[in-house]
């Protein structure tokens, strides 16, 4: 069983940068992928990024290539979602989630994918 808590979510003007934390509890972290999904109002949850268990490999949605960056702690059981260049578009409130990886290189990017959620933080970014 995996808990996750996700912080770091506010308010921000277009242009601005904002840092997601998620802290899982337990000792076996460092064999899950993680991902970060978002969910805007009346859509969808919508994947955002992923990492794998080693941080070797990341993946990311094309709306947010190039201005987000996922990346892990295993020591401090944290993934982090560094959100630059935010846009409007970008509201949502955004989860993460967990799953223990299968294979190396893994892509996991359906929200059925994964396991364990945290609650979710919003993000609000204003024009």
């Amino acid at each position: 069983q995996v808990q996750l808590v996700e912080s770091g979510g506010g308010l921000v003007q277009a242009g601005g940068s904002l840092r997601l934390s998620c802290a899982a509890s337990g000792r076996t972290f460092g064999t899950y992928a993680m991902g970060w999904f978002r969910q805007a109002p009346g859509k969808e949850r919508e994947f955002v990024a992923s990492i794998s268990k080693s941080g070797g490999n990341t993946y990311y949605a094309d709306s947010v290539k190039g201005r987000f960056t996922i990346s892990r702690d295993n020591a401090k059981n944290t993934v982090y979602l560094q959100m630059n260049s935010l846009k409007p578009e970008d509201t949502a409130v955004y989860y993460c989630a967990a799953r223990r990886q299968l294979f190396t290189g893994a892509d996991y990017r359906g929200v059925n994918d994964y396991d364990y959620w945290g609650q979710g933080t919003q993000v609000t970014v204003s024009s």
